[in-house]
């Protein structure tokens, strides 16, 4: 039987890059990683077979009956979301309770990352309904990224207009707070505009952690349906190289841990409190993720039935198991 070969698109993470300069090999199929500035929409490109998608755009089409992508539980994007939450350097806000009633910028609505963040206002005790929604990207001139996708936004909900930024809107006082995965350049200075909400971050992601046991997941592997017919383990293939990969990393990072001055104690103080795995793949070591996961698509409105956990990986699951 000929060889499979997948090309897959996504981000240049650094757990992957083992993958990137041949470390790392899947073993019976052949990987072609399509290294991307911004995550790819799979569906809509047709010289690849799978890549990085969204979780939550993932969960709403197998949800909804599309059943062109398989997905694997291979979370190539996680983390904590209490350092997603920007305010002013002067604001007294210091609590997501106390965003009730407030005005938030956001970067998309049914983004995987933004669900998790506003599941943070709902454990407070925030009505979603109270706040004031603005969609937009966190710089002026940002391109790339679709924030709304088919999806009807709830009646709270803007989006900025041309040329605004959500950085602008906290700024200038029309937001009290925003929302984004990643953080604006000026953060890394000293004489930033903003600041974290959670004054003392670190120690609230830790006590997420250790009341819920995961770190959320943010993006996942998706391949075509049509890309793995007739190759059941392909998909095994994949899980496993990728597996491999984020391990080797992991062990070169011991090593050679000079990314930061620090980094060797971050690394023993994450093995101490994670295990030997903070990002697991799998389905075992996911299920309570991805079960929360769902719960808050439904519990926020952006599934408006419940969503089946197990589906979502259901071919997944009878794909790999009939491959063994």
């Amino acid at each position: 039987m000929a060889t499979t070969r997948l090309r897959l698109a996504l981000r240049d993470w650094d757990h992957v890059m083992p993958l990137i300069t041949g470390a790392v090999r899947a073993n019976g199929i052949e990987l072609d990683l399509d290294l991307r500035a911004v995550t790819p929409n799979v569906l809509d490109e047709p010289d690849i077979d799978g890549g990085e998608t969204s979780f939550s755009r993932y969960a709403l089409g197998i949800a909804g009956g599309d059943d062109r992508l398989i997905g694997l539980p291979v979370f190539v994007m996680r983390g904590f979301r209490q350092r997603c939450v920007l305010v002013r350097a002067d604001s007294g806000l210091t609590s997501p309770a106390q965003l009730a009633g407030t005005r938030i910028g956001l970067t998309g609505w049914v983004d995987s990352g933004n669900t998790w963040t506003r599941a943070l206002l709902r454990d407070a005790g925030v009505p979603l309904d109270s706040i004031r929604w603005t969609i937009g990207p966190l710089t002026a001139g940002e391109t790339g990224k679709d924030r709304i996708g088919p999806f009807s936004l709830p009646h709270n909900v803007n989006v900025l207009g041309e040329g605004d930024s959500l950085t602008t809107g906290l700024a200038d006082g029309r937001f009290d707070a925003i929302f984004t995965p990643f953080m604006p350049e000026e953060m890394f200075g000293p004489d930033s505009r903003f600041r974290h909400l959670y004054r003392g971050y670190p120690g609230a992601e830790e006590e997420y952690f250790l009341r819920n046991g995961f770190v959320p997941g943010i993006h996942l592997l998706t391949v075509k349906r049509e890309a793995v017919q007739g190759f059941p383990g392909a998909l095994d293939a994949v899980s496993a190289a990728f597996d491999a990969a984020k391990h080797h990393w992991w062990s070169r990072r011991r090593l050679l841990a000079d990314t930061t001055p620090w980094l060797l104690d971050q690394l023993r103080h994450d093995a101490l409190l994670f295990g030997e795995d903070w990002m697991p793949y799998g389905l075992a070591e996911n299920k309570a993720m991805i079960e929360a996961f769902c719960a808050e698509l439904n519990g926020q409105g952006i599934a408006p039935e419940p969503v089946d956990a197990e589906a979502l990986f259901t071919d997944f699951h009878q794909l790999t198991n009939g491959a063994s």
